[in-house]
């Protein structure tokens, strides 16, 4: 917070009988300089940021004159955006950790006070996506896989605790509280912030930046705040403001309400859909109309959650009486909420807006129907109807060159044109009218071959293309809201009291968002039922949807390697890009709660749930779902008995103390961190050794070569997996030839505190394509210069030693998905200089600057394909001798062995000023740190 007020506008504001300090906002309409009711309000609340913050140095008055002059054509300015809080999550924290780590020991080496390295912003790190699902559909499922937890991530862990203990603005959640959003939502959002600051206490908006992609999630009670990558995050923390374009606002007016059997989830996969049609990538999104009085705060949460399922920086909803009952309902202090209240009032920030936005999109929430989401992108939305239809056209597309002697007509009928008639080729195997009299399945070859498999224990099972082998109850996006978790609930208690029961292949779990979930789910007498088709509570942690779904039995995975089969997982979760969820399943699908359950009943994702049945009940009549389904005002009524204040109160009044695993973790001591060389989850980074106290600056790239030349698509997952590995990966290499067996070879995501891993598990994705080769998958390229072909790493390897810089291509939405500065940091590690794409995702374009790895993007029409390149080329990047500006335009010379020369404008995706100062430091951590060592 500044000390500078030439606007006059840092006022006095009185509740309860104390004296606050706030930044009015509407001093600044008396000047003239804005009409605030035509500003959207998360622009209102960037501008209070910025004009609390003035101090005439790192924010001018400048600075508040462009963040006020927001238009629905917005200026081409840039704001200087100081986040009240930040918030990380294990995956990206132990990484942000091992950087201030370092930081501070490379101050300590340059004989500074290594304690100036020191978060100037309060952090909160929560520890949820370690826990994997090793145990499950048992009642110790949860206690074993917290043992185990422990037992992998240790080291990790104790790190976390020295951080608690070396820096003084830094709190951690330890793990089996909850999901880092969920948490955030449910206890550390404020929505207002009271706050000593340089002797008086202040009023303030809650914002905050988070360390991963889902932190718009606390949209859903007003509060801005997006992810951003682990480097920018760190060096928020620093104090380093986030410079950031004024940001187009999109608003979208929803009216109507949803209809009976339609849920939250299935609003939120029509909003993904349509918001991706429109295009929300860089703006912000905020919620308005109608239909929002309609939605409660955790259905509003649900939409929140996936902003950047639908590209947007944030998705926000006005703050109201609803949001203030959810204050309440979550145990949030009745003074606390008064002044949250009041002081929102006070600036015209609380209740309904009608401002003015770029853009406006209307949603009918009466229009949306039951719907799922996939094979391996959120945005692509399968009505439930369509399901069946569905899976076996994206089967036959798979597999129509195996199927050439099967009678074309049966194949038609069984795709689904034959109008259904069970006469003309059978439908699949579903049931018609008893399981005995169902028609046998046409035999389509390799289409419906189904394959036997031995369970142990005296049960076989048959599994086949389209069985379900993950059924999991997992993710923020859902668990947060009662509303599906109780019908889940309903559904499983129905489920059960019909004789239904869960084939013996589907592996279930439940892993609740906080604590406070299995609560409700007991008191509301559902979670015996749950637990009796085997979702037992399986972690308190991201679990599935992060990748940590577990292995599969032996023989599930065996018969999937041998036979070649497309099995799937159904989830209530955010992410299902490709090996995401389990590396051996093709084809991953977000529902809501309740029909993940149905699927899993179910078993097979190529099932019409509208019109075929579950199965048989006691009596052997058939069971379809909607027998089964919760009533909705069932469901009202038991969110209404079975939650209240006290549930929050108690759950939450020691979330940062820990169990007794926590307790017994002995952490290093001290103002730096003690590296251990021989360690192989945290070791210090190469980012800040020998560094030099002037900025390297930029130049142009000569000779480079390209590594891998990419799609479209291509998803931090792609280019830094958060799950498991083999031995026959260069990681695995590397841990093997450091003592590591490969069953305790862990996650890519838990070893994020070591770069030797995360650097040779770059661009190592199992899915991955490098359009170099033909019908490759996985991190394998070919070194140019000798012809072979070898893995990624490898290669950039041999570049190296011969100090030749490397650039990749790629296609549109280059770095969609997580907020993974690995997949940034990777890329710098691996020598890489330039990415050339044809459009970025934005957090992923901001990471690489972040790592100082120039992104630059075609012109317009133009991609590596239609310019007539294969990655074979020298590269040359022109233009950089005089310097870096803001968008830069670029010429690159792509040069084939033959001397023949193709020349190409491109724009760096360098959008601010101070993006350019991190592109000429190295990097932006580069830049803080040469800030906290030159400045006396």
């Amino acid at each position: 917070m500044g000390d500078s007020d030439s606007f006059g506008a840092i006022r006095e504001f009185e509740h309860g009988g104390t004296t606050y300090k706030m930044a009015d906002l509407t001093v600044l309409e008396e000047q003239g300089l804005c009409e605030l009711d035509r500003l959207p309000v998360s622009i209102r609340i960037l501008l209070e940021s910025v004009l609390r913050n003035v101090d005439g140095d790192i924010v001018t008055d400048d600075d508040v004159r462009n963040a006020a002059s927001w238009e629905p054509d917005v200026p081409n300015v840039e704001v200087p955006f100081t986040p009240s809080r930040v918030v990380l999550q294990d995956l990206t924290g132990v990484p942000a950790v091992v950087d201030l780590a370092a930081l501070r020991s490379a101050a300590d080496r340059s004989g500074k006070d290594p304690s100036i390295v020191e978060p100037e912003v309060p952090c909160d790190l929560v520890i949820d996506h370690s826990v994997q699902v090793d145990f499950f559909g048992s009642p110790d499922a949860y206690e074993k896989n917290v043992e185990l937890e422990y037992e992998r991530n240790a080291e990790r862990y104790r790190a976390l605790k020295w951080a608690q203990n070396a820096f003084e603005n830094f709190r951690v959640v330890p793990p089996g509280t909850g999901i880092v959003h969920q948490v955030n939502l449910e206890h550390l959002g404020q929505v207002v912030h009271d706050r000593e600051w340089r002797d008086d206490q202040w009023l303030l908006p809650d914002t905050l930046v988070g360390t991963d992609s889902h932190t718009p999630m606390i949209g859903g009670i007003g509060v801005v705040g997006w992810g951003v990558g682990g480097i920018e995050a760190e060096a928020a923390m620093l104090g380093q403001p986030i410079t950031m374009k004024l940001p187009e606002v999109v608003g979208v007016r929803l009216e109507g309400k949803l209809p009976e059997g339609a849920t939250a989830t299935d609003l939120v996969l029509h909003v993904t859909e349509k918001l991706r049609q429109v295009g929300v990538v860089d703006r912000f999104v905020e919620f308005y109309g109608p239909g929002v009085k309609h939605l409660s705060v955790p259905d509003r949460a649900t939409i929140s959650n996936m902003a950047p399922e639908q590209g947007s920086t944030i998705s926000v909803f006005p703050v109201d009486e609803a949001t203030l009952d959810y204050l309440e309902l979550t145990g949030r202090d009745p003074d606390h909420i008064e002044l949250v209240r009041e002081y929102l009032d006070a600036q015209g920030l609380f209740g309904e807006q009608h401002p003015e936005y770029t853009e406006t999109v209307d949603i009918d929430l009466s229009t949306v129907e039951p719907s799922l989401a996939g094979p391996k992108r959120p945005q692509d939305r399968i009505a439930m109807g369509d399901m069946k239809s569905h899976f076996r056209q994206l089967l036959y597309g798979e597999f129509e060159d195996h199927v050439d002697d099967v009678d074309e007509e049966a194949i038609v009928r069984w795709l689904g044109e034959g109008g259904g008639d069970p006469e003309l080729a059978g439908d699949g195997g579903s049931l018609t009218e008893t399981p005995e009299e169902a028609p046998d399945e046409p035999d389509l070859g390799e289409l419906t071959k189904r394959v036997e498999i031995d369970l142990g224990d005296g049960k076989t099972a048959e599994i086949g293309h389209g069985s379900v082998v993950v059924s999991a109850i997992t993710s923020c996006t859902n668990t947060s809201n009662p509303s599906v978790m109780v019908a889940a609930g309903i559904l499983a208690r129905n489920a059960v009291e019909k004789g239904l029961d869960m084939p013996d292949y589907v592996k279930t779990s439940l892993a609740p968002g906080s604590r406070v979930v299995t609560e409700y789910l007991k008191k509301a007498e559902l979670l015996p039922y749950l637990e009796d088709l085997g979702y037992d509570v399986v972690g308190y942690g991201c679990t599935t949807c992060i990748g940590n779904a577990g292995p599969l039995p032996e023989p599930i995975e065996n018969a999937i390697d041998e036979r070649d089969l497309w099995t799937t997982s159904v989830l209530s979760g955010n992410r299902n890009f490709e090996a995401r969820i389990h590396p051996k399943i093709r084809a991953n699908y977000l529902a809501s709660p309740p029909l993940v359950v149905a699927y899993g009943l179910a078993g097979r994702m190529d099932i019409d749930l509208e019109n075929d049945p579950l199965g048989t009940d006691d009596d052997g009549n058939l069971v379809y779902l909607s027998d089964i389904w919760p009533d909705p005002e069932e469901v009202k009524q038991m969110i209404h008995d079975s939650i209240d204040p006290s549930m929050f109160r108690e759950k939450y009044a020691e979330v940062f103390e820990g169990d007794e695993r926590w307790d017994a973790l002995e952490a290093p001591t001290g103002d730096v961190y003690e590296w251990d060389d021989e360690s192989t989850y945290i070791r210090e980074p190469p980012f800040f050794k020998d560094f030099p106290l002037e900025a390297p600056g930029v130049s142009d790239i000569d000779d480079a070569r390209c590594l891998m030349t990419l799609g479209d698509t291509v998803t931090t997952d792609h280019i830094s997996p958060a799950g498991p590995f083999g031995s026959d990966l260069p990681a695995g290499q590397w841990l093997m030839d450091h003592g590591v067996d490969p069953v305790d070879f862990n996650t890519y995501g838990s070893r994020r505190g070591n770069h030797e891993v995360m650097m040779r598990g770059t661009f190592a994705n199992v899915r991955i394509e490098n359009q170099m080769l033909d019908d490759v998958e996985g991190g394998y390229t070919i070194h140019h210069p000798t012809g072979d072909e070898t893995t990624v790493f490898e290669a950039s390897q041999r570049y190296r030693d011969d100090d030749t810089p490397l650039v990749v291509l790629s296609g549109v939405e280059f770095g969609t998905g997580s907020s993974r500065d690995w997949a940034a940091k990777g890329t710098d590690l691996l020598g890489i200089r330039a990415t050339i794409a044809e459009s970025y995702e934005r957090i992923f374009r901001d990471n690489l600057v972040g790592m100082g790895v120039l992104p630059l993007q075609f012109q317009d029409g133009d991609s590596w394909e239609s310019l007539g390149l294969d990655g074979s080329e020298y590269f040359d990047i022109r233009g950089l001798d005089d310097g870096l500006e803001v968008n830069d335009e670029l010429t690159v010379v792509a040069t084939n062995d033959d001397g023949t020369e193709i020349e190409f404008d491109v724009t760096a995706q360098v959008g601010t000023p101070a993006a350019v100062k991190y592109v000429e430091n190295g990097g932006i951590l580069h830049f803080v740190l040469r800030r906290l060592l030159t400045q006396d």
